[in-house]
């Protein structure tokens, strides 16, 4: 079933997830795309305000992106997206994390220039185990309208 703008009512939309984070693809995605100390070397990332080895935060957008084509945009009449509002990086992702989720639809409108389709935005936030926050991002999609619809 294609999921459609009808179907993104504002309020909780879901939680995705679990995904394990294991050290090896922290350190393989900073070695790739972020190559900074508190990302690829244990002692250095020690001595950093981060206080530990840690995943990019580039790397976290990446894996709610995954999770968020995994539980629902694959799914959805998306038509793409105008960028991403707000990203905010909370706590740090460490190497042995479950992440989860939270995907709410923070506003749904209809286009004025584009009756076909509709402007949701969402709000995701990327939690550990233990329930903490690790990001935030806010960001419109834009969707199809039902068949019918306009």
């Amino acid at each position: 079933m294609t999921l459609t703008f009808e179907d993104f009512p504002p309020g909780r939309f879901g939680t995705f997830g679990p995904r394990h984070v294991t050290r090896d693809e922290i350190l393989a995605f900073a070695a790739e795309f972020d190559p900074q100390p508190m990302h690829l070397d244990e002692e250095a990332a020690a001595k950093s305000m981060l206080r530990g080895l840690s995943g990019s935060g580039w790397h976290l957008c990446s894996l709610m992106m995954r999770m968020m084509a995994d539980g629902f945009i694959t799914r959805a009449a998306s038509l793409g997206s105008p960028g991403v509002d707000e990203v905010r990086w909370l706590s740090p992702l460490r190497p042995g994390d479950d992440l989860t989720l939270d995907v709410d639809v923070v506003d749904a409108r209809t286009s004025n220039s584009r009756p076909e389709l509709g402007i949701v935005k969402f709000k995701c936030t990327a939690r550990n185990a233990k329930g903490e926050a690790l990001c935030e991002m806010t960001s419109p999609i834009l969707i199809a309208r039902r068949e019918g619809a306009v």
